[in-house]
């Protein structure tokens, strides 16, 4: 890239699991890498491990995606090369809760609309401008299954992820003609991430929802990711539906054991 040796990656909701995975692996791979979080102890934690191990540059942002002001003040303290984002990857996202509708939880409706989509629309508003001043970019969208197939108990959560499924056409509609690229990478069951445990606020027994099954483990999803930035300026992979051997759809898993 002109006046650059390494592209810049902005990984959202790097701290754990599918984020960061995907942030180890283009570090692995020479980029430099902006991470973002709300924890920093494993920002720091992550920066100075990719740092040491693969010897590239990486900036931790320690703030709120669900936070318009956080976000712009994040943004806005990017200087130099560090404000030329040429990917982002909106990765941070949750589940919370696994009731039907007149047993929700408001507070979880909240919270998963707030980091779903806002997050999401809060930090490519952000990103964008820039990336189409210069022309270029690629937007990369981690949606779900649940936001092509709902599932009982659902609800918000895949009412949230169709969202993301329908803001990544509107978005590739938006910037196709502006040299940016608009992708989206929608995972089934993942392990080695902190979803179960979050949907069930800390519940160990309700989060093993993984003992009798093989689900794809967060670095398989990061893989997806990586190949889909990688591809030739002219080639854009819109859309990856990618589930384990298992699992047929959302409400179609083989649980026959690992």
């Amino acid at each position: 890239m002109e006046n650059r040796i390494s592209k810049i990656v902005l990984v959202t909701g790097a701290t754990s699991g599918i984020g960061k995975a995907t942030a180890t692996l283009f570090a692995k791979n020479g980029y430099d890498v902006i991470i973002t979080g709300r924890r920093e102890d494993r920002l720091e934690e992550l920066k100075n491990k990719l740092k040491k191990k693969y010897v590239v540059k990486v900036k931790a942002l320690c703030f709120d995606v669900r936070k318009n002001n956080e976000v712009k003040k994040a943004m806005k303290s990017l200087e130099g090369d560090w404000a030329n984002v040429d990917i982002l990857i909106n990765n941070a996202g949750l589940a919370m809760g696994l009731d039907p509708l007149h047993k929700g939880d408001v507070n979880h409706w909240e919270t998963m609309i707030d980091t779903n989509i806002k997050g999401l629309l809060y930090m490519t508003r952000a990103i964008s401008p820039l990336m189409v001043k210069n022309g270029k970019g690629h937007i990369i969208n981690i949606c779900s299954t649940a936001g092509h197939e709902a599932y009982p108990n659902g609800n918000v959560y895949c009412a949230t992820k169709c969202a993301v499924d329908m803001l990544t056409k509107t978005m590739r509609l938006d910037f196709y003609k502006l040299g940016l690229r608009v992708s989206q990478v929608s995972p089934g069951m993942v392990e080695e991430t902190e979803f179960a445990i979050t949907r069930f606020e800390g519940d160990e027994k309700k989060s093993k929802i993984y003992d009798d099954i093989t689900p794809l483990k967060a670095k398989d999803v990061a893989d997806v990711i990586f190949y889909v930035a990688t591809r030739p300026k002219h080639v854009n992979i819109q859309e990856v539906l990618v589930m384990c051997t298992q699992q047929a759809g959302s409400n179609f898993l083989d649980r026959s054991g690992r």
